[in-house]
């Protein structure tokens, strides 16, 4: 998969009303902590990116409907794995409904101080792919991960995937370089951190 550019543009998340603001944008203590809930999801962003790619892999590598695991070291510790299940057939359109599970996964200290450490899965990444191979991709990722390191707790993403696919030199299907929009939120006990990333 070529090197992609991103920009990030996640910004902290409003809450909807003053019940909401303390049903669900305080952490434990009753005081919200805006730069954690966004460091909470920073250290995730090239995993989702990853989880990406890892999927378009397991799909070139599909010979029926399960797809072979996909694994992926973090940048500093651990690893990532995605599997799942592709729609066999002639179809230009397909689903994949991938799991992606990390284990003692990171991918180096958030801004340079923070180390934070992810566990959990399987979160669920579902794929349609849609007029292939230049065609377009929407999806969700969604689950929960166990925190450790500079940041402690649980963490859930809740993201919406769309993008543009296109063919490889060698005829496999990956996602078109700057297409990839994903939005969404990140919730943990610190607040909920409001999520747009261009891949």
């Amino acid at each position: 998969m070529p090197s992609l550019t991103r920009s990030i543009l996640a910004r902290a998340a409003a809450c909807a009303s003053l019940s909401f603001m303390f049903l669900g944008c305080q952490p434990d203590d009753g005081v919200a902590d805006p730069e954690s809930a966004r460091r909470a999801y920073l250290g995730l962003d090239r995993a989702v990116d990853r989880a990406l790619g890892l999927g378009f892999d397991g799909y070139n590598a599909a010979s029926n409907a399960n797809i072979p695991e996909q694994m992926a070291a973090g940048e500093l510790s651990g690893t990532m794995v995605v599997g799942g299940k592709v729609d066999q057939g002639a179809s230009d359109n397909k689903e994949m409904d991938l799991q992606v599970t990390l284990t003692d996964y990171s991918d180096g200290p958030v801004e340079d101080m923070f180390d934070i450490v992810y566990d959990g899965g399987p979160a669920l990444l579902d794929l349609s792919l849609r007029d292939l191979p230049a065609g377009t991709v929407t999806g969700s990722f969604s689950g929960e991960f166990a925190m450790t390191g500079a940041l402690a707790g649980m963490v859930a993403l809740d993201l919406d995937i769309t993008g543009e696919t296109e063919e490889a030199p060698d005829g496999a299907i990956r996602r078109k370089a700057g297409t990839i929009h994903v939005t969404g939120t990140a919730t943990s006990q610190y607040g909920v951190f409001a999520i747009d990333v261009a891949l």
